[in-house]
């Protein structure tokens, strides 16, 4: 693999093997003046993330110094996310280094995208325009997508291999990514390391809690999260994580917000950050369960977000009520009356 290829995918094996292969020590990372370019990247890398996307550069197989900061800083950037040790920053970074490849991904060879899932352990055959890998490799990365089109019963299934196109296997490959890098973090840096990068986390830590803020409040307008129950605010909280939610607690989240008067735009700007983010597909369903079809949902019940396992961290006040709305504006007419 090209050393072009190795720094836009620096979680592969070979890439790592690379780095090693330079001989920079832990210390020149940290500190060298001639690495200063190295660090910045790294920095950027994470507050990318926290927005959402890391943008890749344009990369040619002459450009050393452009593919080595790329390179390096890669494992710095999780040295400051390992520092921070929040599993929020760790699921946005996690979730937005897979999405930069899977963006790439899309449009590399056949060839090259086979050598990517063979790093994985996943064995891919090509036939015209088209891949089929093992069924159980295809449960384990589809597992966490909620569309209806990934379950395996609607798949085509043959002698045990799933047949999937380019796209969908770039997709799967984005869930590999995403369980590799999440999996591997936080690394255990000494904290004498994690103190000598103290400027950079501060810089980091003030964007990620600016961000938790925003999420924590909503950023809803006349709504008041505060008053959400805790099952909602789990699910927010999972939603702004990357986290993909399951249908029934999407639905369950989507005709709640609906119901207490966010707008159809404004649910759509909350699901914006979830890795299937389809914009078309997300309006469709959003306006359908805010009654453009003609029928208006209500959100399910307790015992229903029960049934489905989507009943989390429930407090007194869940106790004495029976329903998600009746918690909210219960809870609300409290605080005004007082």
């Amino acid at each position: 693999m090209e050393k072009k290829d190795l720094a836009l995918y620096p979680f592969i094996k070979e890439a790592s093997a690379y780095v090693s292969n330079l001989g920079f020590s832990l210390e020149q990372l940290i500190s060298s003046r001639a690495l200063d370019s190295v660090r910045s990247r790294g920095v950027e890398r994470v507050l990318q993330a926290l927005k959402g996307e890391i943008y890749k550069p344009q990369l040619l197989s002459s450009d050393d110094s452009k593919i080595h900061i790329e390179l390096l800083s890669y494992p710095f950037s999780r040295i400051l996310v390992s520092c921070i040790d929040d599993n929020f920053l760790i699921r946005r970074y996690s979730l937005a280094e897979a999405v930069s490849c899977y963006d790439l991904l899309r449009f590399e060879s056949d060839e090259f995208i086979r050598d990517i899932a063979s790093d994985f352990d996943i064995g891919v055959h090509i036939y015209n325009n088209s891949f089929d890998i093992h069924f159980t490799d295809y449960i384990r990365l589809a597992s966490s997508m909620k569309a209806l089109e990934w379950k395996l019963v609607n798949r085509k299934l043959h002698k045990g291999h799933v047949y999937i196109s380019k796209e969908e296997l770039a997709r799967l490959l984005q869930e590999a990514i995403k369980e590799r890098i999440q999996g591997s973090l936080p690394l255990d840096v000494p904290q004498d390391i994690c103190q000598m990068c103290s400027p950079y986390i501060s810089q980091i830590h003030t964007v990620m809690q600016q961000m938790k803020e925003t999420f924590g409040s909503g950023d809803f307008g006349a709504v008041e999260s505060d008053m959400f129950p805790p099952c909602m605010m789990h699910a927010i909280s999972n939603v702004r994580a990357g986290v993909n939610l399951a249908h029934s607690m999407r639905f369950a989240l989507t005709s709640f917000l609906l119901n207490i008067g966010m707008s159809v735009d404004d649910i759509i700007s909350l699901f914006n950050v979830s890795p299937d983010f389809d914009l078309e597909k997300t309006r469709y369903q959003i306006e359908h369960i805010s009654g453009s079809s003609g029928t208006e949902y209500k959100p399910p019940s307790c015992s229903t977000m029960r049934t489905y396992g989507n009943c989390y961290g429930a407090d007194e006040l869940c106790s004495k009520v029976k329903h998600p709305l009746t918690y909210y504006k219960r809870k609300t007419w409290f605080k005004h009356k007082n």
